[in-house]
Order: structure tokens, then sequence, then C-alpha cells
């Protein structure tokens, strides 16, 4: 696991190539609430808008993902305490007046980055 990369991933990079593209302005990997300790791959920190870009391994899409064939309880588990942060960080984010926008890895760059985008739009008159 040591192998897999924490950030500029490939779906990553087309997501932030395409949100750029769109004229944002973002930083990379920073965390929204600095006293919790979950990055968000995206941070638009005006907005207060958090984008987190999900494997579709690791974080369980419905749509793509495959159980392990080999020691599935625990990779079950862990893809099930991943599923359990993913909704912990949304809920918390929220409750601290924050925007978060998940985008699974499979999803079209330009399609996800306009959803980015209209999150972020919807925001910018909402400074506290």
């Amino acid at each position: 696991m040591r192998a897999n990369r924490g950030r500029d991933t490939r779906p990553e990079l087309a997501l932030r190539r395409a949100v750029h593209r769109l004229g944002l302005r973002y930083r990379v990997s920073y965390r929204p609430l600095p006293q919790l300790r979950r990055t968000a791959d995206l941070v638009f920190t005006r907005q207060r808008v958090a984008v987190f870009l999900d494997g579709c391994y690791w974080h369980g899409c419905p749509d793509h993902h495959r159980p392990a064939r080999t020691n599935d309880a625990f990779w079950r588990d862990k893809i099930s305490a991943n599923r359990d942060r993913d909704a912990e960080t949304d809920r918390l984010l929220i409750e601290a007046g924050w925007v978060v926008v998940r985008v699974w890895e499979h999803e079209d760059g330009a399609a996800a980055a306009e959803r980015v985008r209209a999150a972020v739009a919807a925001r910018q008159g909402c400074r506290d």
C-alpha cells in the first residue's frame, strides 16, 4: 500500500487541470479545518468549499467497487471504515459552514469541474 499515492494521482491532476481551465484557483491537499486531521484534494478557502476526489476501490464506489479476492474480511472492514470516515468528514465540515463536493475517480473531469464551479459560484457571496 506504500506505493499508493496520496496526491497528484492521474484523476486528481485531470480534475485540477479542468478546474484551473475554468479560471478557479484553489489550494491543493489542504486541511479545511486545521484541528481536524482530514485533507481535502482541492480547497477554496474564501468560499469554504472542500473537494474530495475518491478512488473507486478505496472508498467503495457503488458502480465500480469489487470485493477483494484475498483477505476479504480485512478489506471489507477497511472500505467500510473509509466510508464512515468520509461521512463523518462531510458532517463535520457542513457543521462548520463548509460545502463538500465529492467526486469519484471515474467521473469525467470536465463535468466534475463544472460541479465544483457551481458550488464555488453559489458560495461566492457567502462570506462570514
